[in-house]
């Protein structure tokens, strides 16, 4: 207890170099905690339920043959059909069991008051297997979705059930609206369970035999050539996740061969292949879910960055104790010399330190704070929000930890050093050097190079995201988003019919086009750089595939005016009409992506072309425009194949995103969309309305939080090394005083003087650039998935980065380059 004791007293008779190290330390460490946290929260944490570590996320990536429809669990590789689900829950024998589910949106309403929110349409065992138990009622069981269609039943979520009803068991057996079907409320799930898939909030569950009535456009549970389900599994005690995957594969691999392929058009080239395919078997504990491959990269290329701060914080603190170290050089010789070990002044010194990290850790968790709400203001990763990445025990964990390891980490050489004094001219009181003061003055200067060579490598990491992000802005999106306005609109999660939802899309548009200042009006089923897509394998005349071609290509059904409105230019033929309609022929537009891969010249017009493929069934769609290439799902993605149908051909659509183009500021439409939409039926919610420039910029969010966050890190290391720099040179000045002041008694000029200091800062900074360079362009190969267009090794962010850093390095040792050239010779001379 002494030693914590004679620790805080020597801590507070430095209060500079205290309050300096704490601040150093409490940025380090808040900003490494911050990044931890959030990438505990959204790639570590596992889900809460019963033994999750034994949980495997099933995929069936390689051909497909059919439609794909995938959501926030997963890519398309992870889907299966819903035949392909039944049988393997029914045959396999590895598991304890296999769970189903698919998000949807759900529009709930209760007591003449409807909200908007998501749900999950779940098979009959997904509870079971995941272990979750109910906190009130009863969950969704086998009973449940033992024929499709029937079981009206609904499982609330528990927060759901506490913000909306207030934790009122009485709703148990009451009935909601959920998208127009009543549903009775049987139970609600434990607290803490929101689903399986991080990123969405589920507000309720419904049996995924329900997803006809929920999506009423849905037909498609008999199909096996609809790909829509996403499963994960238990796996039986004793069996291991290898075991697992063998013995499901021999299932899968006997269900493919007889029960898919018969029913498939698989051209015979590509039968081998089709029937190739395996399930993969996977670790599931967290869920299910797309931001870990969205936002694992930026997390990680966060993490290190913020370690790279946390760095030079410690070289900063060690150089400040290698300074305060030989200022108490007499000190440690009067307790050597008086009996106490070396090994005891270490202890105390070491304890300085420490004591030194958890004030640093301290203040770091207050810095933590504010990094988080800084990033989670921004947050791209779905419902993920503030509360869910904070305080808990294992950022408690990580930061106690790193504030101990940082504590040894700086404190170790300083405290090795300083306990080395030489006994006879310390209690001389002559000198106050400690032996081994030559390897001291290199360590420092080691220090500084590292911390210049750190600070120069996250320099440029900022300078290649800032210049990544400057591409992707640059990018040529093809269509013109200044003016435009989108909402969307899903009618039939209010039990619209599918005609009634259309007359409502087209009241919506009629009166949207006679509002003053609107110039045109148009909807799509897929909205444009949003991150959904649709697809299908197609068949177009006179294109005949090589072995393993892409056969497939993106979709989209558009109402008329949609070129117009976006602003895409007509190439050839012509735009929808509102006669292409279901009485009307099958027309389609293609764009020039899709006529490269298929072949069809510089006008496609009047060649044909059909959904699915073999050698079956008439190409029943003219081609009768060609629209010029534009984005689809994402700005940074390539243009894909891509084709148009008018949504008025598909009787089954129910849900369209509307797309508004005024004269003057789209924002000035929001109002009028709001009054239109209430007066036609207030209960159909209006949802993610926006101007297309925020839609876009919601589409590069991560790389602009990347871009941001690496700016920010990046300066405040380069303060620090700053700050270590001026400490170094100021050290070394007073330590040089003799001999600038003989320089300057022998003749020396000011300037020749001032010069030896920023000569010695020039030294360094070199050799920091030099090196920082290298791991520049190392660090920026890792990272190159989250760079646009620019190479790692960009001469222009290297040389402006040097640029910067030189900058700074001279405004740090001006100072103390000044103060040497201010220096009197006599009264240095006559100090000594």
């Amino acid at each position: 207890m002494r030693d914590f004791t004679l620790a805080f007293r020597m801590l507070r008779k430095t209060p500079f170099v205290t309050t300096v190290a704490v601040l150093s330390l409490g940025l380090g460490i808040g900003a490494n905690t911050a990044i931890f946290s959030l990438f505990d929260v959204v790639l570590m944490q596992p889900l809460p339920v019963e033994a999750p570590e034994h949980l495997v996320n099933l995929g069936a990536p390689g051909l497909k043959n059919g439609s794909q429809s995938c959501n926030n669990s997963g890519d398309c590789d992870a889907v299966f059909s819903y035949p392909m689900f039944r049988d393997l829950e029914r045959d396999q024998q590895v598991f304890t069991g296999i769970g189903a589910h698919r998000i949807f949106g759900a529009n709930v309403g209760y007591v003449d008051q409807t909200v908007t929110g998501d749900g999950a349409e779940v098979s009959g065992g997904y509870f079971s297997v995941l272990g979750v138990r109910p906190a009130l009622g009863r969950l969704i069981s086998a009973a449940d979705d033992a024929v499709v269609g029937e079981s009206a039943v609904t499982v609330l979520s528990y927060d759901y059930w506490n913000t909306r009803f207030d934790r009122n068991p009485e709703i148990l057996g009451e009935t909601l609206i959920v998208n127009g079907q009543p549903l009775t409320v049987i139970g609600v799930a434990e607290e803490g369970f929101d689903g399986t898939t991080r990123g969405t909030e589920v507000s309720v569950f419904v049996p995924i035999t329900l997803r006809g009535r929920m999506e009423s456009q849905f037909a498609d549970f008999d199909n096996r050539s609809s790909y829509w389900v996403y499963l994960f599994a238990r796996l039986r005690p004793g069996i291991p996740i290898e075991t697992a995957r063998t013995g499901l594969n021999v299932q899968y691999s006997s269900l493919l061969e007889r029960a898919d392929l018969p029913v498939m058009e698989i051209a015979d080239e590509r039968r081998a292949e089709f029937l190739a395919r395996t399930i993969t078997v996977e670790d599931g504990h967290r869920g299910q879910s797309w931001i870990f491959e969205q936002a694992g990269a930026p997390l990680t290329v966060l993490q290190a960055v913020t370690a790279i701060v946390l760095l030079i914080a410690c070289a900063n603190i060690a150089n400040l104790l290698l300074a305060r170290g030989a200022g108490r050089s007499s000190e440690m010789a009067v307790r050597l010399s008086i009996g106490a070990s070396r090994s005891r002044l270490i202890r105390q010194l070491m304890i300085e330190a420490c004591v030194l990290a958890v004030a640093g850790g301290l203040a770091g968790l207050l810095f933590m704070h504010w990094t988080v709400a800084l990033i989670a203001a921004r947050l791209p990763f779905g419902s993920l929000t503030l509360p869910d990445a904070g305080f808990n025990a294992s950022v408690f964990a990580f930061a106690a930890g790193l504030s101990l390891t940082t504590g040894l980490i700086f404190g170790l050489f300083p405290a090795l050093h300083a306990t080395r004094p030489d006994l006879a001219n310390a209690l001389k009181g002559q000198s106050g050097q400690p032996s081994g003061a030559r390897s001291a003055a290199r360590f420092r200067t080691s220090l500084v190079v590292v911390q210049m060579a750190l600070s120069m490598g996250l320099l440029a990491c900022a300078g290649l995201f800032a210049r990544s992000l400057v591409n992707i802005s640059r990018i040529e999106l093809g269509v013109e988003i200044d003016h435009v306005m989108t909402f969307s609109v899903n009618p039939l999660r209010n039990g619209y019919t599918v005609v009634r939802a259309q007359q409502f899309f087209q009241d919506v548009s009629d009166r949207l086009a006679a509002t003053p200042g609107i110039v045109s009006v148009s909807a799509a089923r897929v909205p444009l750089i949003a991150n959904s897509s649709s697809s299908t394998s197609i068949t177009v005349e006179g294109y005949t595939p090589a072995e393993n071609a892409q056969t497939s290509a993106n979709i989209n059904e558009v109402a008329p005016a949609y070129f117009r409105t976006m602003g895409m230019p007509m190439l050839a033929g012509r735009d929808f009409l509102p006669s292409d309609n279901a009485a009307g022929p099958k027309v389609a537009i293609v764009n020039e992506a899709f006529a490269r891969q298929f072949n069809l010249g510089p006008n496609p017009v009047n060649k044909r072309m059909r959904r699915g493929r073999g050698v079956d069934g008439s190409l029943d769609i003219e081609i009768v425009g060609l629209v010029a290439d534009a984005k689809y799902s994402s700005v940074k993605a390539d243009v894909p194949a891509t084709f148009f149908l008018p949504y008025r051909q598909n009787e089954r659509i129910g849900a369209l995103s509307f797309y508004v183009r005024s004269e003057g500021d789209p924002e000035s439409v929001f109002a009028a969309v709001r009054g239109i939409a209430t007066s036609l039926d207030s209960n159909v919610p209006v949802q993610r309305m926006r101007t297309m420039q925020e839609q876009v910029a919601s589409n590069v969010e991560d790389d602009r939080l990347v871009s941001t966050l690496s700016a920010i890190f990046a300066a405040l290391a380069t303060f620090l090394a700053a700050i270590g720099l001026y400490g170094v040179l100021s050290y070394t000045v007073s330590q040089r005083r003799r001999e600038f002041g003989v320089r300057m008694a022998l003749g020396a000029a000011p300037a020749a003087v001032r010069g030896l200091v920023l000569g010695q800062v020039i030294r360094m900074a070199a050799g920091g650039s030099v090196i920082g360079m290298g791991l520049a362009v190392g660090a920026g190969r890792l990272a190159s998935a989250q760079l646009f267009q620019i190479s790692s090794a960009d001469p222009l962010v290297l040389g402006g980065s040097a640029v910067v850093l030189a900058g700074v390095a001279l405004a740090a040792g001006f100072v103390p380059a000044y103060r040497a050239s201010q220096i009197d010779p006599m009264r240095a001379l006559r100090a000594e």
